[in-house]
């Protein structure tokens, strides 16, 4: 089995801030590529600076999980890509959306909700609980693990309600948050994790790299890419499975495209 992940990152916090630079001399979209290659998942990077912000329909047709990381440009990326990427991950790619990628243009797509919620940047401690044990994702953690300093998300989270929540996170400050939490969009599997600031050395944990190996795993959907995700054929009468008598008046004619 071999999987083909893309790691998108926009790219602009490591040009802007040597503290962010530091941490990450390649960009965070590199760390977190070499976090979860191996010899069963090939790991490339695109950036929000490259042409189509590297997500071209070639490109992501080639793609079986694209994990999102964003931050201060979300307005930057193309509504055009934002409507591809959810088409591929509706057709069956798996997507990772990671820290402030819960304001990104895709994640408020797929969701259909604000995705708001309260923070505050302090580099507290962050207790991560693990909610569901025998979840993939949560595969050779432990019950719970630490990061000294994070940035914090409270709740109310303005998220639909997953299909799982895999980590609820506590704050040193008192809050917490539905830090890990999975969906289903069409046949694709969605999976939001929430830690990853940029000024704080998140993606160097062991724990975390773990969550994004097994991620990236569970995400992985081997079942050809639906085709024509957005089509909603007419069915003439004459093509039904079962014989039927039609009655009424009809407003389209057999055989017209869309639905209306």
């Amino acid at each position: 089995m071999t999987i083909r992940a893309v790691v998108w990152g926009e790219n602009v916090h490591e040009q802007t801030n040597k503290v962010v630079s530091d941490i990450y001399p390649d960009g965070m979209h590199s760390a977190i590529a070499d976090a979860i290659s191996d010899d069963e998942v090939i790991a490339t990077t695109a950036t929000l600076q490259d042409a189509e912000h590297g997500l071209t329909e070639e490109r992501l047709a080639e793609t079986d999980v694209l994990l999102w990381w964003g931050h201060a440009a979300h307005g930057d990326v193309s509504d055009e890509v934002v409507e591809r990427v959810a088409d591929h991950v509706n057709a069956g790619m798996g997507l990772i959306l990671l820290h402030s990628a819960h304001f990104a243009k895709i994640f408020k797509r797929l969701m259909g909700t604000p995705c708001n919620l309260t923070w505050r940047e302090a580099g507290e401690r962050e207790r991560l609980w693990v909610t569901s044990r025998n979840h993939p994702i949560a595969a050779g953690l432990p019950d719970h693990f630490e990061l000294e300093n994070e940035e914090m998300y409270g709740e109310p989270f303005g998220v639909p309600e997953p299909l799982e929540t895999v980590f609820i996170s506590w704050f040193q400050g008192g809050e917490v948050f539905r830090s890990g939490l999975t969906y289903k969009r069409g046949a694709g599997n969605v999976f939001y994790f929430r830690p990853g600031h940029e000024t704080y050395p998140t993606y160097h944990d062991a724990n975390v790299q773990r969550v994004l190996q097994n991620a990236v795993r569970w995400a992985y959907n081997p079942a050809p890419r639906v085709a024509g995700v957005n089509d909603a054929p007419n069915v003439p009468v004459d093509q039904a499975l079962e014989p039927i008598e039609e009655r009424g008046a009809r407003l389209h004619q057999d055989g017209e495209e869309g639905f209306r």
